[in-house]
């Protein structure tokens, strides 16, 4: 089923979702530049906050809920779609294997597929989300696409044939680095021809470049969710050694999530009350300027023990973008951005006196706050405009047709 005039389905596991910025980021450019697009979440949101962006969104939003299912719902959502999808009842070989509620979910979306006139469906992240694409895409028809991004790529409880299943029917699978790229067709076997990277674009016009001040405050920022693989007790490890050594600083936490706890706890301990603050979960427009205003952006991101690593945080790009120094650490895809004495920092993963080392390198040298300052944002402007990489994406859309084996749905 092909129409004239493109509809765009984004399949995903919840929506909106407060960390989530660059799907609504990607949505915001496919709209502004005349896509259409629905949203169908397999989850309602469970977040308590939300960023401001996701108010300029069109684009609709279908909740394909499935709590309390019961077999006699799982069976008169196939009934329906049969009746709607010509071809379903022959390709009902494509849920072997999958669960009830993936099942559940893929005959709803694939009825509205027919019913709404949608010509391709694109799912991020390589979970459910992408399975109940595959299923709805091959009942009704149409293509997929997936971005894979981090967790659902590295988490221990992510294996290659799970990968391959939700995956290997794509007509085409995005990733955010090359890092990813070498690892999914290396190590998970897909056909590298069908794997595209693309970095998570972000909207250059609202995150202005601003050259770093040279007797700005000494203030280091982070932004993110609590969480083991962003690194945050190192960074306040790294703190501690600093206000060991001497140096005139504050350190402020964005965001919230389960480690804040201990994370509290560790700052008491070390006697940081005074210097480490926690600033608890923002909205984006005082994020860009709590960021714009500081001296330094710290990622110091590790690979948790269950495997759950960042592939690129958004967040990182948004500070390189405007134009705060940053120092990271050599994880996944960021080596790609951050590269080192260039565009930023790089250090260690979970190595604390690195990280001091060179958050205090930066507080200290102006001249070196600017020059990377400007390598960054001459990155960002090269390879990361939303306006641009969407459109890379929109060209994949096009361009792609169901696979082989599901096409005979049609």
């Amino acid at each position: 089923m092909r129409a004239e005039s493109p509809k765009v389905a984004y399949v995903v596991k919840r929506y909106p979702r407060f960390s989530e910025t660059f799907i609504v980021n990607e949505i915001l450019a496919h709209e502004a530049a005349g896509l259409e697009v629905e949203v169908f979440a397999l989850y309602p949101p469970n977040d308590t906050h939300f960023q401001d962006a996701i108010a300029r969104v069109r684009a609709p939003v279908t909740y394909l809920t499935a709590e309390g299912l019961r077999a006699a719902d799982l069976w008169g959502a196939i009934q329906q779609a049969g009746a709607d999808v010509p071809g379903l009842w022959s390709r009902l070989e494509l849920a072997r294997g999958s669960e009830a509620r993936a099942v559940y979910q893929g005959a709803l979306l694939a009825r509205e597929i027919r019913r709404r006139g949608i010509t391709h469906l694109h799912a991020h992240f390589a979970t459910v989300a992408a399975e109940v694409a595959r299923l709805a895409a091959g009942w009704a028809g149409v293509p997929y696409t997936v971005t894979a991004h981090a967790k659902d790529i590295f988490h221990e409880s992510v294996t290659a044939v799970g990968l391959r299943r939700v995956l290997g029917d794509a007509a085409h699978v995005v990733t955010v680095s090359d890092h990813n790229v070498e690892y999914l067709t290396s190590e998970v076997g897909l056909d590298g021809r069908a794997v595209r990277r693309i970095y998570n674009g972000i909207d250059l016009a609202r995150f202005a470049w601003q050259a770093p001040t040279a007797g700005g405050p000494p203030h280091i920022i982070f932004v993110g969710r609590f969480v083991e693989k962003k690194g945050l007790h190192d960074l306040v490890e790294a703190c501690a050694l600093l206000q060991g050594r001497g140096v005139d600083f504050r350190c402020t936490l964005v965001g919230g999530g389960p480690l804040e706890g201990a994370l509290r706890d560790l700052v008491e301990a070390r006697g940081l009350r005074d210097t480490v603050q926690f600033a608890g979960p923002r909205p984006q427009a005082e994020v860009i300027a709590m960021v714009g205003s500081a001296a330094v952006f710290a990622a110091p991101c590790r690979v948790a023990d269950d495997g759950d690593r960042d592939g690129l945080p958004t967040v990182l790009l948004e500070a390189m973008a405007l134009g705060t120094p940053v120092v990271a650490t050599d994880v996944v895809g960021i080596p790609e951005v951050v590269r080192h004495g260039d565009t930023g920092l790089l250090v260690p993963e979970r190595q604390p006196e690195a990280l001091a080392t060179a958050l205090a390198q930066l507080l200290s040298t102006p001249s070196l706050r600017l020059r990377l300052s400007t390598g960054a944002r001459a990155l960002m402007e090269q390879s990361f405009d939303v306006v641009a990489n969407a459109a890379a994406q929109r060209e994949l859309f096009a361009a792609a047709r169901p696979s082989r084996h599901l096409a005979r749905a049609s």
